[in-house]
């Protein structure tokens, strides 16, 4: 099993001292930065774009991923790529064409990720898996940072190392919402190794809160 890893979401970061803030999460060792993108149809809420992430992109050398929570992501990609991520994630309830618009998103020499909502089976990864770099389980609906972990979704984590290792696909498994000391213990044995962490993070002192956050998981 991978060893898992904690990754900041930007969401939950003081957006008047950004550059600050990454600082804090450079500094503390992370490696990723999970950059949440909603649109305000797709999910209930609006958050920022390609023009902030590109303003971001100047002061760090993170490895940015964006989770697009927007419909019809196939139309904003190159968008985002020309802002500086390092990798795409879409929701599969959001794309006509996921095969397409993931073939589209390495074409442009990026990592590909494909994110599905709680109660989306994995059955829906059918004939996918060889397009994708990541998997992004969200553990809470998406839409809105500091909501509670959704019980059981660990179980959805454990199926889908199960999936992937009979598929012989050896890819990250990315889980976000409600990431916290309590609950990254359960989705890292599940076999979780991206831990997206929102206010576990951001709330309080940065560096000793990613410090208890790896402390849950080893």
């Amino acid at each position: 099993m991978k060893h898992a890893e904690i990754v900041p979401s930007l969401l939950s970061a003081d957006f008047a001292n950004l550059t600050d803030e990454i600082g804090k999460v450079e500094r503390a060792g992370c490696g990723r930065l999970h950059l949440d993108v909603m649109d305000g149809r797709f999910v209930p809420n609006i958050s920022f774009g390609p023009v902030v992430i590109r303003s971001i992109r100047k002061v760090t050398g993170l490895y940015f991923q964006s989770h697009l929570m927007i419909e019809q992501p196939e139309r904003y990609v190159d968008a985002f790529a020309e802002a500086g991520v390092n990798a795409i994630i879409i929701h599969r309830e959001a794309c006509e064409d996921p095969g397409g618009t993931l073939d589209r998103i390495r074409a442009l020499g990026l990592e590909a990720g494909l994110a599905l909502r709680p109660a989306t089976p994995l059955q829906t990864l059918d004939g996918l898996l060889n397009k994708m770099d990541m998997v992004l389980v969200m553990t809470v609906e998406p839409g809105f940072g500091g909501q509670k972990f959704i019980e059981g979704t660990d179980d959805k984590v454990e199926s889908l190392r199960d999936m992937l290792e009979r598929e012989g696909r050896d890819i990250p498994i990315g889980v976000d919402g409600g990431i916290n000391t309590e609950t990254a213990p359960a989705v890292a044995r599940a076999g979780a190794t991206h831990l997206i962490a929102g206010n576990a993070v951001f709330k309080g002192d940065v560096a000793v809160n990613i410090e208890r956050l790896n402390k849950s998981i080893r």
